[in-house]
């Protein structure tokens, strides 16, 4: 998917995708990709990255916000994120977060 704006794609069935199902549709996408974790109550300030990024949501819960608005992600839900786009992230203080990390160039 190419895309330059900021898109969210619920998951809108009873489970969430299992890993290597979402790594090998983001790989498919062009992304290279990657496993990452948070802890609860962990964020991120303001930044930006120079390739394009999708977030694919395995486990937990986080927060992402893009121009003072607000995309809560749930296990199974994609953010996508076009290069240069000036985001936060926060990871609620109740629970940890996994995901996965495509980054396209």
């Amino acid at each position: 998917m190419v895309t330059s704006m900021v898109t969210l794609v619920k998951w809108d069935k009873p489970q969430p995708p299992d890993e290597q199902e979402a790594e090998a549709r983001l790989h498919a996408e062009g992304y290279e990709v990657f496993r990452w974790h948070d802890v609860p109550g962990s964020g991120y300030p303001k930044h930006k990255h120079e390739y394009d990024e999708c977030l694919w949501i395995l486990r937990g819960a986080i927060t992402f916000t893009v121009d003072e608005r607000d995309y809560a992600l749930s296990p199974g839900d994609r953010l996508y994120l076009p290069r240069r786009t000036i985001h936060t992230a926060q990871v609620p203080m109740e629970r940890a977060v996994v995901y996965l990390v495509g980054q396209k160039r």
